[in-house]
């Protein structure tokens, strides 16, 4: 029903949002061939696949290497026990190692793993620790996130009712430079704000996000992209089953004015470190005489670097990405 709208050649194929490593090996096995009977993949394209520690058993290692899986992310998050208590992981301590080592046993070349810092109680120390773990074990890939507090969410109502305590900002920001000078000493590069890899191993899949190029969403909440309109299905799974290929009310479109793609473009290209390209800048009418005195500011306090080809953001920059980018939005 949707092959018509990306016509390209596919380079990345993603299973990612809720937990794709519950899938059975024959569910799995219907959405490749599906994929690829209606799809053209290039040869060698990435196929990752989302996994929990404890779904990455000898069993299921062996049914995703048969498909033509041949990138993980394993979401070891934490090895503090408690923190993965609080944030109902499935796993301890113990299994975000075991499943690593058993996919590496299994052939897996390619492994990304992600950890988040900034949580509740998590000390400097630990999380350098947690970073040494990590780097001792050589993924190719490292994904690290800073904890945010979502509305209307289970950590939304512990940290009101004083369940949880969340770090300060500056203990986040502590945390981050110990991310970013760890890894740096150990051969991984940041190129983009979250994301760390050795060797130019980036992930195919999200530096094409990152970069504005067209994807396709398949299932309950994933977003498209075209070049022109934004899409993203209803979250609800069986409202969307209900309704896909019946009517329109299963996703919400958006065109996308002038306004959003000049915002979209430093949110996105800022946090990369291929930054913002003139000729993108350009391409969408040059800044306006406020926006070149902001971009004058930040040069100068070195925030902000400017190349022939581009603005990127400095280490002390990539701190305030998300107030940088913001600072430059057209409303």
């Amino acid at each position: 029903m949707r092959r018509d709208e990306l016509r390209k050649e596919i380079v990345s194929v993603y299973f990612g949002g809720g937990t794709p490593s519950l899938l059975y090996r024959e569910e799995l096995m219907t959405i490749l061939e599906t994929i690829k009977d209606n799809f053209s993949l290039v040869k060698g394209a990435e196929i990752t696949l989302e996994a929990n520690p404890e779904d990455c058993t000898e069993e299921n290692l062996n049914h995703w290497k048969e498909l033509g899986i041949n990138r993980l992310s394993i979401g070891i998050q934490s090895f503090k026990p408690e923190d993965l208590l609080w944030m109902n992981r499935g796993h301890g301590e113990r299994a975000g190692v075991d499943s690593f080592l058993l996919a590496r046993k299994f052939g897996f070349k390619n492994i990304s793993v992600d950890l988040m810092y900034g949580l509740p109680d998590l000390s400097n120390q630990e999380w350098e620790n947690h970073l040494i773990q990590i780097i001792n074990l050589q993924p190719e890939h490292i994904s690290a996130y800073c904890l945010t507090v979502e509305d209307k969410t289970a950590l939304s109502a512990w940290v009101k009712s004083g369940k949880i305590t969340p770090p300060a900002e500056d203990k986040q920001s502590d945390q981050f430079e110990i991310l970013i000078n760890l890894l740096a000493l150990h051969g991984y590069e940041q190129y983009e704000i979250s994301n760390f890899a050795k060797e130019s191993q980036y992930a195919i899949h999200n530096s094409n996000y990152w970069k504005g190029s067209e994807y396709l969403g398949l299932g309950p909440s994933a977003h498209s992209y075209d070049g022109v309109n934004r899409r993203w299905n209803v979250s609800n799974n069986q409202e969307y089953i209900k309704n896909v290929g019946v009517n329109n009310t299963w996703f919400t479109m958006e065109i996308l004015s002038l306004e959003n793609k000049w915002n979209e473009l430093f949110l996105t290209g800022l946090r990369t470190k291929w930054g913002v390209l003139k000729a993108d800048i350009n391409r969408l009418g040059g800044f306006i005489k406020k926006e070149v005195i902001i971009i004058e500011q930040l040069l100068e306090e070195g925030l902000l670097l400017e190349d022939p080809d581009a603005y990127r953001l400095s280490s002390s920059g990539k701190i305030k990405a998300d107030g940088i980018a913001s600072d430059l939005f057209r409303v």
